[in-house]
C-alpha cells in the first residue's frame, strides 16, 4: 500500500513549517561545508576532487559507459512495451501543458544553456584532436565530420535517456501512486515506508547536492561568457566584480520567476527562450553558409544514428590516453548528476501524459533540436575554418567564452547584423540561465518540502539567492572548476540511486499491469492501460 500521509511526510513547525527539518538543516550544512572546504583549502580540495575523478576515469569508465547505454536501451524498450499506454495520472487525465510549452520547459531546464556554451567550442576542440582521427588528419574535412559526430553524441540520446527514466519514475509514483514528488519515492517498492527515514533522506540530499552545485557552477561559468558578450557589445570590463554583479542580477531575476510559479514565470520565460532560439537558428541559417549547414544536418544526423551504438559502447583501453575521461566520462557524470534536478522538473510538468508519450518526447525531440543546434553553430565555425579565413580555433584555444562571438564576427555580416547576432546570443544566455536557475530553485524547495509542488515562497527566496551566493563565492575564490569536478564525482553514488529507482519503477509497473490483466473479463478488449488500475493512496 502506498503511504502518503502527513505523518509520514514529517514536515516541521515554526521555522521549519512546510519543510522536513532533517532535510532543511542537512542540505544547508552540506552546502556550507563543501563551499568552505573548497574555498578555505582550495589546493587540498582540488587535489581530492581531481583524484576521485581520476579514479573514476581510470577504473570505472566501463561502468559509466555500460550504465548509460543500458538506460538508453531500456528507455526505448519501455516505449514498445505493454507499459506504454499507462497514464501519468488518472486514466482520463489529459496533459497539463501543450507540447510546445512542455518541450520548451524541459529543454530549457535540461541543457539549454550548456549547448549554447559548447555548440561551437566542443566541435572545435575535437576538430583538433580526438582518438578517432588518424594521425595527420587533424583539422581536415574528415576531422570535422568526426568532431561533429562526437559532439552530437555527447548531447544526444544517451544523456536524455537518463533524464527520461529519472523523470518517468518520479512522475509515475507521484501522479499515479500519490507519493511525494521526490527522489525517495522511487525507492518505495523496494524499501516501503523506510523511504521516510535515513534511506530517503540520503537519496534526496544527493539530489540537492547535485542540483545546487550543478546550477551554481554553471551560473558562474556562464557569467564569464555573459561578461565576454557584454564586453563585446558595450565595452563592459571583464572582471571578477562584474561577473559577480551578473550573477546577482541573474539570481534576483530567477527568484522573481520562481516566485510567480510554473504556470507564469517559468512557463512564459521557457516559451520565450524557445522562440528566441528559433530566431537565432534561422539567423545563422540565413546569414551563414546555408547550403553547407543544411547538407551537414542531414549528414550529421545520419552519421550520428549510424555510430551512436558503437560510440556508446567504446571504452578507451590505453591507460595513457585521458581523452575519454576528460570528455565522455565527464559528460556522463554530469548528466547523472543533473538527473534528479531535471527529472523532478520534467515530472512536475508531465501530468497526464502516457509512458510512451513521455519517453519518446523526452528522448527524440531534444535530440533532434540538439543535433540541428550543434550543426547550425558548429558547422558554421567549421566552414570558416575549412573554407574561410579561419580564426575560430585560435579564439577557442585562447578564451573559450569568446567562441560564439568570434564566430559571429568572422561571418562578416556587416556591423549592424553582427551586433544584432551578438545581442540575441547574449539575451539568450541570460534568459536560459534564469530558466535553469528558477527551475533548480523550485526543485530544491520541492525536495525539502517532501514533494510539495507549491513550496512556501520564503524557501524559494532563500534557495534562489543562496544558489547565486554559492556561485559568487566560488567564482571569487577560484573554486568553480573544483566543485564542478566534485559534482561529477557525486554522480557515482547517485548512479546507484538511479538504478534502484528504475528497478522500483519496473517492479511497480509490472505489478500494476498484472493486476489490470487479472481483472479484465474475457469479453473485454485486450489489455489497455488504465482499466481497473489499482487505486492510489488517498489524496491529502
Amino acid at each position: 500500500m502506498y503511504n502518503n500521509s502527513n505523518t509520514e511526510r514529517r514536515t516541521g513547525e515554526g521555522l521549519f513549517t512546510g519543510v522536513n527539518p532533517v532535510m532543511a538543516v542537512g542540505s544547508t550544512v552540506l552546502v556550507i561545508a563543501f563551499v568552505l572546504f573548497t574555498v578555505m583549502v582550495p589546493e587540498t580540495a582540488g587535489s581530492l576532487y581531481n583524484s576521485a575523478k581520476g579514479f573514476i576515469a581510470n577504473n570505472l569508465s566501463w561502468y559509466y559507459i555500460g550504465l548509460v547505454s543500458f538506460f538508453l536501451f531500456l528507455a526505448f524498450a519501455m516505449t514498445m512495451s505493454r507499459y506504454g499506454n499507462i497514464r501519468l495520472g488518472k486514466d482520463d487525465e489529459k496533459p497539463e501543458y501543450s507540447f510546445f510549452s512542455w518541450f520548451s520547459m524541459l529543454f530549457g531546464a535540461g541543457i539549454g544553456i550548456g549547448i549554447l556554451f559548447w555548440s561551437i567550442a566542443e566541435p572545435i576542440y575535437h576538430f583538433q584532436s580526438n582518438p578517432f582521427i588518424a594521425e595527420g588528419q587533424e583539422s581536415s574535412v574528415e576531422a570535422a565530420q568526426i568532431a561533429m559526430r562526437i559532439s552530437i553524441f555527447h548531447w544526444g540520446l544517451h544523456g536524455w535517456a537518463l533524464f527520461a527514466l529519472s523523470g518517468l519514475g518520479l512522475a509515475y509514483f507521484h501522479y499515479r501512486k500519490g507519493l511525494p514528488l521526490s527522489v525517495r519515492s522511487g525507492l518505495y517498492p523496494i524499501f516501503g515506508d523506510k523511504i521516510y527515514g535515513p534511506i530517503g533522506h540520503a537519496a534526496d540530499l544527493l539530489a540537492v547536492f547535485g542540483t545546487v552545485f550543478g546550477i551554481a557552477t554553471s551560473l558562474g561559468l556562464g557569467a564569464q561568457q555573459m561578461n565576454t558578450g557584454l564586453n563585446y557589445l558595450f565595452g563592459f570590463e571583464v572582471s571578477i566584480t562584474n561577473k559577480i554583479i551578473i550573477i546577482a542580477v541573474i539570481s534576483v531575476l530567477a527568484t522573481m520567476s520562481v516566485l510567480s510559479g510554473v504556470n507564469k514565470g517559468i512557463k512564459i520565460l521557457s516559451e520565450f527562450n524557445m522562440h528566441l532560439t528559433m530566431v537565432m537558428l534561422v539567423f545563422f541559417l540565413i546569414f551563414g553558409p546555408t547550403v553547407y549547414i543544411l547538407g551537414s544536418f542531414a549528414t550529421n544526423l545520419g552519421d550520428y544514428l549510424t555510430n551512436a551504438i558503437p560510440l556508446g559502447f567504446w571504452v578507451e583501453t590505453d591507460p595513457g590516453n585521458s581523452w575519454q575521461g576528460g570528455w565522455t566520462i565527464f559528460y556522463w557524470g554530469w548528466w547523472i548528476a543533473w538527473a534528479p534536478f531535471v527529472g523532478i522538473f520534467i515530472a512536475r510538468i508531465s501530468r497526464g501524459r502516457t509512458v510512451k508519450e513521455f519517453l519518446l518526447g523526452v528522448l527524440l525531440a531534444p535530440t533532434l533540436l540538439s543535433t540541428f543546434w550543434i550543426t547550425t553553430f558548429g558547422n558554421t565555425a567549421m566552414f570558416l575554418e575549412l573554407f574561410g579565413a579561419g580564426g575560430v580555433t585560435e579564439a577557442v584555444n585562447a578564451d573559450i567564452t569568446s567562441a560564439l562571438y568570434t564566430t559571429i564576427e568572422l561571418m562578416d555580416l556587416g556591423s549592424t547584423l553582427t551586433i544584432l547576432g551578438a545581442a540575441m546570443c547574449t539575451v539568450l544566455l541570460v534568459t536560459y540561465f534564469v530558466t535553469s536557475a528558477d527551475s533548480a530553485t523550485l526543485v530544491i524547495c520541492t525536495i525539502l518540502s517532501m514533494g510539495d509542488e507549491n513550496p512556501a515562497n520564503r524557501y524559494r527566496i532563500f534557495w534562489g539567492l543562496s544558489i547565486g551566493a554559492v556561485s559568487a563565492v566560488l567564482l571569487f575564490a577560484g573554486g568553480l572548476r573544483a566543485l564542478q569536478t566534485a559534482s561529477i564525482v557525486a554522480a557515482l553514488p547517485y548512479s546507484f540511486v538511479l538504478i534502484l529507482t528504475t528497478w522500483g519503477l519496473l517492479k511497480s509497473l509490472h505489478l500494476e499491469v498484472s493486476e489490470i490483466i487479472s481483472t479484465i473479463d474475457d469479453e473485454e478488449h485486450p489489455y489497455s492501460a488504465g482499466n481497473a488500475a489499482p487505486a492510489a493512496a488517498p489524496a491529502e
